[in-house]
């Protein structure tokens, strides 16, 4: 069974599971009715992040058009243009016993692309959630709803996976930026 998360919650993901190497990092969500006219397209993105919470590089900004970082260790399994229909919408696979030692963080992000040109935001987003499962059996380890705090942000960091001790550990964050993708890319030490 899964544990479920709320906002700020901390819990161990490789300690409580002994074994776990390979894990599927799923990311959904739903549009409300929205009437803009324009197509609504998230983006998840994955930044590796050394001690000081930083990429190292551009190749540790893990998106779209950038699917593998972490020496191949990070693989996004590319872009649903639309998030139609059930499950997730965009899968992330990370083998963890191969990230590169550099990286103290891996941080998961959801961003909408063009937002500001074509007004849209994350209040009108809904069913916005993470999930761990263990790539090997299927099971789903852990759960993190964000539910619905966000109104006029147009990115959100949903959470981390940071090394403690030797183990891998998930932080549920759930934070919203405004200033989309750019934003969070200036955050994390990077040029946009």
């Amino acid at each position: 069974m899964a544990i479920s998360l709320s906002k700020g919650q901390k819990v161990d993901l490789t300690k409580g599971n002994p074994g776990l190497t390979n894990i599927i990092v799923g990311l959904g969500w739903d549009t409300n009715k929205y009437d803009g006219g324009q197509d609504f397209d998230l983006d998840s993105s994955v930044f590796l992040l050394d001690g000081a919470g930083k990429c190292a590089s551009e190749q540790d900004f893990i998106f779209f058009n950038n699917l593998q970082g972490g020496a191949g260790s990070v693989v996004h399994m590319g872009d649903n243009l639309t998030g139609e229909g059930d499950g997730d919408d965009e899968v992330i696979k990370i083998d963890l016993p191969n990230v590169p030692a550099t990286i103290e963080k891996v941080a998961f992000t959801i961003t909408i692309h063009d937002a500001e040109a074509r007004a849209q935001n994350f209040g009108q987003v809904s069913n916005s959630y993470v999930r761990i499962v263990d790539e090997a059996t299927g099971t789903e380890l852990i759960r993190y709803d964000l539910g619905e705090d966000f109104s006029i942000e147009t990115a959100i960091v949903v959470g981390e996976l940071y090394r403690h001790n030797g183990e891998w550990k998930f932080n549920a964050i759930g934070s919203g930026y405004q200033g989309g993708l750019a934003s969070l890319v200036h955050d994390y030490g990077l040029q946009v």
